[in-house]
């Protein structure tokens, strides 16, 4: 169960930001802000802007800016945190450069969405140990990182990059965090307090993976549907065509969900009415397809049905709608490198 505890202030840590879109960005300033040693893993663009001008946060606290130490070499020294906010297809090639980062107390904790590669380890089922094929076919992302130094988290923070260096969130937010075992750890419970005093609501479980199948439902159900119909999360949850389309994702992943022990403690109708008071949110996934980026399909679509296939629980919708997904993603990457062969 998910357990409160009293926000107080925090020591100071030295945290890196590994990655800064705009869950990372989000992070890095309020996180900054709350007097923490911020460093932050960027590139391109970006890294240049924060070189420069820092990040600048608009959410439900105000108008934040930070001036984060920012580099794309991992060259901070050891950190006590990393923050590792990739998207799941970018971890292979980021996790095994953070390396120089990681001492014998490092935290490392991944944010991306979907079934992370770890799910399986320290479960204690009958694929207790397992690996995901779908996120770490090669299993470079167990290799890069000791599982051991590992803190699941699930994020439930809607945010979007404006301009480089420039993020605005509208909503709450809000980091649930547990260790894979599910042990109350010291460890776990110092994370969460430099969190919560950063101005970001966070709670320690010690069923980290019932949260994570919270997040994987509200992804898988809105994400791939996003991409094909270009709709809000106020249309996909609001006009009965969609909702349907919806309601039948999350029916079939429900099914996959409790067949490995996972609790849902939010039932569909009320994942449709959080959904659609959102409003006129556009996905992550469907900022990734306007941009011609690749899309987080693997662990938001192919996990899911990596693990239903386990337990022979059909999911033909769900597929379906992955499929058509995938098709559209290519598609838009393809026409955006043909467009910038033909602007050179």
């Amino acid at each position: 169960m998910s357990t409160p505890y009293p926000t107080t202030a925090a020591a100071a840590l030295r945290i890196c930001i590994a990655g800064a879109g705009a869950i990372g960005g989000t992070l890095a300033v309020r996180l900054a802000a709350a007097g923490h040693q911020v460093s932050v893993l960027a590139r391109g663009k970006t890294l240049d802007v924060i070189r420069d001008k820092g990040l600048t946060l608009h959410d439900l606290h105000g108008v934040t800016h930070a001036r984060p130490a920012a580099s794309d070499r991992p060259e901070f020294g050891v950190q006590d945190v990393i923050l590792v906010c990739a998207k799941s297809q970018d971890m292979a090639g980021l996790l095994p450069q953070l390396a120089p980062l990681i001492g014998p107390q490092t935290v490392v904790i991944p944010t991306n969405n979907g079934v992370p590669w770890w799910y399986f380890h320290r479960e204690g089922g009958r694929f207790d140990g397992n690996a995901v094929q779908a996120v770490d076919p090669d299993g470079v992302l167990a290799q890069a990182v000791p599982l051991t130094q590992l803190i699941g988290s699930v994020l439930f923070i809607t945010a979007e990059v404006i301009e480089p260096g420039v993020i605005k969130s509208v909503n709450p937010h809000l980091i649930v965090l547990g260790e894979p075992s599910g042990e109350m750890s010291e460890r776990l419970l110092r994370v969460r307090a430099a969190i919560e005093a950063a101005g970001i609501e966070a709670r320690a479980t010690d069923r980290i993976r019932d949260k994570l199948w919270t997040k994987i439902i509200a992804n898988l159900s809105t994400n791939p549907l996003s991409v094909i119909t270009e709709g809000t999360l106020e249309q996909l949850y609001g006009r009965p065509e969609l909702r349907e389309v919806v309601n039948q994702i999350m029916r079939e992943t429900l099914l996959v969900a409790s067949s490995y022990g996972a609790r849902v403690e939010i039932d569909p109708l009320t994942f449709v009415q959080l959904g659609e008071a959102m409003g006129s949110f556009r996905t992550s996934m469907l900022q990734d397809l306007d941009r011609g980026r690749p899309l987080e399909l693997a662990a938001i679509g192919d996990a899911v049905l990596e693990l239903a296939e386990r337990f022979s629980v059909p999911m033909p919708i769900t597929r379906a709608v992955v499929s058509l997904a995938r098709f559209r993603g290519i598609t838009a990457q393809n026409n955006n490198l043909s467009l910038s062969g033909a602007q050179r």
